[in-house]
Formats: structure tokens, sequence, C-alpha cells
């Protein structure tokens, strides 16, 4: 079974910032989202979209042998069966289609798939946990 992704928009890679650039037929979905200090962006790294990168399933974290390796599901490593990274950068303006935020990993053209507001009384866990060398 397969699916079918479509970007919404791409990030283009500033000195000092991100800028989300929507696409035009998307530009009515952002209405509202300037009431937030936050967002949620879901990006397709497509520079780690092949099938050697898709196929690692153990990883030193943050590419340091002297952490144990470990299952790509309990890493951030842009390595993945499908390459999805989530960011949380703060909105510094949105003007039509153009959203500002602060600098996120992504690089210059990096497809935006999704976007959705941060909601702090749903997306912070207080009492949440990781090992120490994360």
């Amino acid at each position: 079974m397969t699916y079918k992704i479509n970007p919404i928009g791409y990030v283009r890679d500033q000195d000092d910032c991100n800028v989300i650039e929507i696409l035009p037929q998307y530009e009515e979905a952002i209405h509202g989202l300037e009431e937030y200090s936050h967002l949620i962006l879901l990006v397709w790294f497509h520079k780690s979209d092949n099938e050697k990168d898709r196929s690692l399933l153990k990883v030193h974290p943050r590419h340091n042998k002297d952490n144990p390796l470990t299952g790509i599901f309990a890493t951030r490593a842009p390595v993945r069966p499908n390459p999805v990274a989530l960011f949380i950068p703060s909105i510094i303006s949105i003007d039509k289609n153009i959203i500002r935020v602060s600098k996120t990993e992504a690089f210059d053209g990096t497809p935006v798939i999704d976007i959705k507001p941060y909601l702090p009384h749903i997306d912070s866990i207080t009492d949440a946990s990781a090992p120490d060398f994360r």
C-alpha cells in the first residue's frame, strides 16, 4: 500500500530565521495562525529520502559512537523509514502566504507537509523523561 503526500509549501533559509512559503492554493488555510506564538511544523526530509537511509534501523544518537546503538524510533535522526521531521518554531510574523519562524534544522527547499498550532495545554508534557545522552 502506498500513500501520497503533497507539499503545502517549502522552507526557505534566511540568516536569522526560516521562512515558510505556503503555496498559493493553501494560503487561506493559515488564517488564524497569527493568534499563536508557536507552530508545529512537519516537513519531509527530502535529502534523506533514499532506500539506504530509509532502511537504517539503528544509529548512534547524535553521530556519537560513545552513545549506544539505538533503534531509529528512539532517536531524532533524520534517516528514517519515512523521513518526516517535526519542529516547534516560534512565529515571528505572517504576511499573506509567508510565515517567518525561528531557525530550524530544515534545509532550504525542504517540503512542508503540514502545519498545526502549538497548544501548550495539550502539547507540553511536564513530567517527561529521556536518557542522559539525549
